[in-house]
């Protein structure tokens, strides 16, 4: 009995030496999106207070269920010309450098493409983006961008939807379906088409409000790393979610990096005045993460929140060298002046430079401005504005 016992653990624990536990694997490739029922908002600004997105008068009777933000409209088509970098007004602008044809490619919210030999002179806007068959089709589009993996094209950006309410956030807000997305294309003036062409398809989670997502390579693992909205959680995050080698779909839940809040520099928005869609939603804002590594392989992340002087531009550095952090965040904004969603880019004779939008005074439009920096030391250094 005593010999027959110790075969038997002997067997159980050289089993268990050379076996792992298998865990079923979730299935992120068809997630419903669901429209739950709209409630009670936040109160509605003050008149003439400062305000992001526009007032928005109360539905009749009152900050009911039937009041929500109204969606952001296209702008009416424009003419291909060229045009000054001075004359261009876009915010979140993205530009990506092609080496084979010496051209830099401008996108931003909106959707539209400029192209330009010298990043002064600026041809377009020019059509790239066809939605057909997709709940993105005719929807608007923010936070653009375009990466190139494995000979593709890859254009992300933000869509959204604001007849469908994702959460009803008591006394706070009707929560939209925003999904940032990915669009592929053979080349870099399109035209770019649904990565996944399923009608109903989300990257991410679908009762999670994701926007300005943007993609990172790590160790052989492509991530899309994005906001998790301030609207939805009161204090917003920065979140990654690694994706499959085609890039179609999540091979995990998303991990969440840091709250706005642990930015010193970023300020709760009902303490400056701040209302968002004619609302008075106090909260701390995330936007517009850009990855970037100095030439000390130090990784640092670019980002954007409200500030003391509005939106603002911003730095966290991860202390492992690894997106997973820990994230420690820079005690002063890199850039508080009204300006923010920044991202860097190489010139084709190798000098970085820093796109972000700026905008004067309250109601000023947003231009984009492009700067010089320095990534020499541990630290990202803004310099000089070139255009």
């Amino acid at each position: 009995m005593k010999v027959q016992n110790v075969i038997a653990c002997a067997l159980i624990a050289g089993f268990a030496a050379g076996c792992k536990t298998v865990q079923p694997q979730q299935d992120f490739t068809n997630e419903k999106i669901v429209n739950v029922p709209r409630g009670e908002q936040a109160p509605a600004a003050n008149p003439g207070q400062r305000n992001f997105g526009g007032m928005i008068r109360p539905a009749q009777g009152g900050n009911t269920a039937q009041s929500r933000p109204r969606p952001l409209m296209q702008r009416p088509v424009q003419q291909v010309r060229v045009q000054d970098i001075k004359e261009l007004s876009m915010s979140d602008p993205f530009i990506y450098p092609d080496p084979e044809t010496k051209t830099y490619w401008l996108t931003s919210t909106g959707g539209s493409l400029y192209k330009s030999k010298d990043l002064q002179q600026w041809e377009g806007p020019y059509n790239v983006i066809d939605l057909s068959g997709t709940w993105m089709q005719g929807n608007f589009v923010a936070a653009a961008e375009i990466h190139k993996f494995n000979g593709k094209y890859y254009y992300a950006g933000t869509w959204n939807n604001h007849g469908v309410c994702i959460e009803q956030v008591p006394r706070r807000y009707n929560v939209p379906l925003n999904q940032t997305m990915l669009l592929v294309s053979d080349k870099i003036d399109g035209p770019y088409k649904p990565l996944v062409p399923d009608s109903t398809f989300c990257l991410g989670p679908t009762d999670w409000d994701i926007i300005d997502g943007t993609l990172y390579e790590e160790n052989d693992t492509v991530y899309m790393v994005f906001v998790h909205e301030w609207t939805q959680l009161i204090d917003g995050t920065m979140d990654y979610m690694p994706l499959t080698k085609d890039l179609k779909y999540r091979t995990a839940n998303p991990t969440t990096m840091f709250r706005a809040s642990e930015a010193q520099w970023s300020k709760e928005m009902s303490s400056i005045g701040e209302a968002t869609f004619g609302m008075k939603m106090p909260g701390w804002v995330t936007d517009g993460p850009e990855m970037f590594r100095t030439q000390t392989g130090v990784l640092g992340m670019l980002w954007s929140s409200w500030g003391e002087n509005r939106y603002a531009q911003g730095i966290a550095y991860s202390t492992s060298g690894s997106i997973k952090g820990p994230w420690i965040q820079e005690e002063n904004a890199f850039k508080g002046d009204n300006s923010g969603h920044g991202m860097l880019f190489r010139t084709f004779e190798g000098q970085l430079l820093y796109i972000v939008h700026h905008a004067e005074g309250e109601n000023g439009q947003r231009k984009p401005q492009i700067w010089t920096v320095d990534d020499s030391t541990d630290r990202l250094i803004l310099g000089h504005q070139l255009y």
